[in-house]
């Protein structure tokens, strides 16, 4: 299985460090798009030649041309303007050094396999990965050789049509000779008849063969069939239900293509094979023929087997899914088109333009009365071809739209279920007819369940709706889930959680971070029972007017690291969920001014404050944590802004900045600096505004707290950890403020 593949079936953990390897100098797009031509070249060798660096330099350019067009033939803009982008970065970046390029890919292709190797060791104890990987192979193995023997039985069944004709023509010639022997003795007549009668034996021996090899090799398709239907598709769509909420991204179905088509392509020839002995049989047979005996058996059988694979064939490639909102898939919001993307796994030449899909939806719904109803807008059927999606064969509904029914009596409050707690489904319907091949089949997909929301503010109770459905169940028509929602078990919720942050950003939550939500949903159970159940209604649901939601508190602050936060998120600066005691703690015997950024637990919206520690004169410490900053704080100054120029003041004394080292010891510039804003150079002003202009001082929007004198610290200039830590040795805490203190006077 090729590497990529592999790559992306592992857990989210490990796709964080492929995500790390990738950056503009070499996108992960094109490892994407061009993954199986990139595998296939020694890039260790091209990193050393120059020649040979820029002849593959210049072939993977044309590569993006190709893929360029795939995109221009879906009619996809924003992936055609991406891949152009790309082009010009790689062109201005290697076009003079390909040879760097080379390098890039080699190193990244090794890192992979790293990771993977890693992966490996990491679940031997589970064998989950290596297992996996293993059984993949065994399912590719398994296809040659099913394509092997269709070659062998092919040759077999040539062999037996050549011996037959030879047969017929000597037993006729035979015939002839013994009403006209020309010559021959009874003798030589005699021996030719034992001759004939040998390679009689010979011929049927030799049918009998075919026919038992092709028993064997339904015998063989039917096991592959079978473990294609019930393992590899309901996992694929399970590892798509993953992706779906936040999860590994699920892109091996090319990969299940591969191997639907292989075994239809196979049953083709197979019933090809049946029809050339039929023909075979009408120029010759006999008593006990074993063609004559199994022929009708071995049709029906291949008949079956290739109906049954392409009944399975038909599936929801991409969930629906508003392009306003990517990340939130099966969520729908009424009057906004959507998107949804069919694909039949079976790639036939003759299959292309036969298809014509419908959407409905609700078809299958039941029980009605109480839930709303909802029409289908815009085109609803379409034809799948393989031109417009790149070479699959597929259809994409691009258009679609939902609109409510008003019907009297169907007020959304009268149904059991809140509008974002309804689920409703999506279901696909087509035919295929081919005469000549006797074919007749009705083909089915579902969706996954969706949410319908009318309002956008609805959204986030949407989306908790369908993370905790897909974590749940894997049962597509179970619409009435949410009667009667089952707990979660929180090592599944804390991973669902972990993704919603991976997913947007480039860090999930480490484990420190998971144990204070932990604590947040369990309380003092979670240290007893760490597998404790969490309820719906504790997940998603307030007790009281005052509280809000746990989902909605994580929600808003997912929020706030999107807008405000995501560097800062990314690099690690933010510790974001910590409970104020192991705040307390991890502060405690730190250097004065050392602080660390948590988000609030009050705040709906989301907010984060920062807490730093300070030490008074019996050495005990004291911790400090400002009023949480908005959405709306964040818009005006950027958080790195804030901690650069925060004061803290009292009345009579010079205000000064508390912030000194970002926790464990990380100086603060050190860890900001980097998102300071740089120096504008402002040009020599051209003109009578310019000119008033200039006459103005400059601001600069600043935070203060304002405290009592007596928790304001003096003035000190900031020490290093090691320097605070070597002067704490020799005089103890309670004497540094005054030490320092007095120098700073001996300066002045």
């Amino acid at each position: 299985m090729a590497q990529w593949c592999q790559l992306q079936m592992l857990d989210c953990k490990y796709l964080e460090q492929v995500d790390q390897l990738y950056d503009d100098s070499f996108p992960m797009d094109i490892r994407q798009y061009l993954s199986k031509w990139i595998e296939s070249i020694d890039w260790d060798t091209v990193s050393i030649q120059e020649s040979l660096a820029t002849v593959r330099f210049h072939d993977l350019l044309a590569q993006l041309d190709d893929q360029h067009s795939r995109f221009a033939l879906e009619n996809n803009f924003l992936l055609q303007h991406n891949i152009r982008k790309i082009k010009r970065n790689l062109q201005d970046r290697f076009q003079d050094d390909p040879s760097n390029m080379a390098m890039i890919i080699s190193r990244n292709l090794k890192e992979e396999q790293k990771i993977l190797d890693s992966a490996k060791s990491a679940n031997e104890g589970e064998g989950t990965v290596s297992a996996m990987v293993v059984e993949k192979q065994k399912l590719d193995n398994k296809v040659k050789e099913i394509k092997d023997t269709v070659q062998f039985v092919d040759q077999n069944i040539k062999n037996v049509e050549y011996m037959q004709d030879e047969y017929d023509f000597k037993i006729n010639t035979l015939k002839n000779r013994e009403i006209e022997p020309n010559g021959m003795t009874p003798q030589e007549l005699e021996r030719e008849k034992l001759l004939i009668g040998r390679m009689c034996f010979e011929l049927k021996a030799k049918r009998q063969d075919v026919v038992t090899q092709l028993t064997d090799l339904l015998n063989v398709i039917q096991a592959l069939l079978s473990n294609l239907i019930s393992e590899e598709l309901p996992e694929w769509k399970q590892r798509q239900q993953i992706a779906c909420i936040g999860g590994p991204p699920n892109a091996c179905v090319d990969q299940l293509q591969n191997w639907f088509t292989a075994v239809a392509e196979s049953l083709q020839q197979v019933r090809q094979h049946l029809k050339k002995l039929q023909e075979l049989e009408q120029k010759f047979t006999y008593d006990s023929d074993p063609i004559t005996q199994k022929k009708t058996f071995l049709e029906n059988r291949a008949l079956d087997l290739f109906k049954n694979l392409l009944s399975n064939s038909l599936v929801v490639e991409r969930q629906p899914c508003m392009p306003t909102h990517p990340q939130r898939p099966l969520v729908l919001k009424t009057g906004v088109q959507f998107t949804v993307k069919l694909r039949f796994l079976v790639k036939l030449q003759e299959f292309n333009y036969q298809l014509k899909v419908k959407a409905m939806f609700d078809k299958d719904v039941t029980e009605k009365k109480g839930f709303r109803k909802f029409n289908i807008l815009g085109t609803n059927s379409k034809v799948m071809n393989m031109e417009d999606s790149n070479g699959s064969l597929a259809a994409e509904f691009r258009h679609l739209q939902l609109k409510e029914q008003k019907v009297a009596g169907n007020r959304t409050n009268e149904g059991p279920l809140i509008v974002t707690e309804e689920l409703h489904s999506l279901t696909f319907e087509s035919e295929l007819q081919l005469n000549q091949s006797g074919l007749d089949i009705k083909l089915e997909a579902m969706s996954l369940p969706v949410v319908v929301i009318s309002n956008v503010c609805q959204l986030p109770s949407g989306w908790a709706s369908i993370l905790w459905y897909n974590m749940l169940t894997t049962e597509p028509k179970n619409l009435k889930f949410f009667l009667s929602p089952p707990p979660a078990n929180w090592s599944q919720l804390s991973e669902v959680l972990s993704w919603q942050f991976s997913s947007v950003t480039q860090r999930g939550l480490n484990q420190e971070q998971l144990n204070m939500l932990a604590d947040k949903l369990l309380g003092a159970r979670a240290k007893r029972n760490p597998e404790g159940l969490i309820p719906w209604t504790k997940f998603c649901k307030s007790a009281n007017e005052k509280a809000f939601p746990f989902w909605l508190w994580i929600e808003g602050i997912l929020d706030l690291i999107k807008r405000h936060l995501l560097s800062l998120w990314n690099d690690g600066s933010i510790m974001g969920f910590i409970c104020k005691e192991r705040e307390k703690a991890l502060l405690s015997d730190k250097c004065p001014g050392t602080f660390l950024l948590r988000f609030s637990e009050s705040s709906r919206e989301g907010a984060i404050t920062f807490t730093w520690v300070e030490h008074d004169v019996h050495d005990k410490p004291d911790f400090h944590s400002v009023e949480p900053y908005t959405k709306k704080e964040l818009s005006a100054v950027s958080l790195p802004d804030i901690i650069r120029t925060y004061k803290v003041m009292a009345a009579e004394n010079i205000p000064e900045n508390p912030l000194r080292f970002l926790y464990p010891n990380i100086p603060k510039d050190k860890a900001f600096g980097k998102y300071y804003p740089k120096p504008v150079e402002t040009p020599e002003p051209m003109d009578v505004e310019n000119q008033l202009k200039r006459c103005y001082m400059k601001t600069e929007l600043i935070s203060v707290s304002e405290v009592s004198p007596s928790r304001l610290q003096d003035n000190i200039m900031p020490m290093s950890p090691d320097e605070y830590k070597v002067l704490e040795q020799a005089i103890g805490h309670r004497d540094i403020d005054a030490v320092m203190r007095a120098d700073f006077q001996d300066e002045d």
